[in-house]
């Protein structure tokens, strides 16, 4: 990475944030991303804001939180503080849902933690011999 004046490729950031370039752009073709600078080679320069804004992006979609969704938090996100309020809210929700989703996959773990227990007794239950 440039750390002398903080710009990166494309080809960095897709790195640093494990994005592919084609993803890259798209999220800035349909808003998620703002538009991004150039340099004189008309090539995009990303600042370790962008990189820190990729990576909050990438968050919210492990959580499954929609690309619509993500689009609007976007632009709530560009209008500044004004926009604190909806925000908020938005991420109430998806904390909401995150534990909810966290909840059910505990009780999948606790069906699957019954069934090696049950499984590991078999195998280590002895088998008669024959008479």
């Amino acid at each position: 990475m440039d750390t002398k004046n903080d710009k990166l490729t494309i080809q960095q950031v897709a790195e640093a944030t494990g994005l592919s370039v084609h993803t890259l752009r798209y999220y800035e073709r349909i808003g998620l991303i703002h538009p991004i600078g150039r340099a004189e080679n008309t090539h995009r320069r990303y600042s370790t804001d962008d990189i820190g804004w990729i990576e909050f992006l990438n968050k919210l979609r492990a959580t499954g939180m929609p690309i619509q969704q993500m689009q609007a938090y976007a632009e709530l996100q560009r209008q500044g503080d004004v926009s604190l309020p909806e925000r908020v809210e938005m991420l109430k929700e998806l904390r909401h849902n995150v534990e909810t989703h966290i909840a059910e996959l505990q009780e999948h773990l606790k069906l699957i933690y019954y069934k090696i227990e049950i499984y590991q007794d078999l195998i280590e239950e002895p088998t008669p011999e024959p008479a």
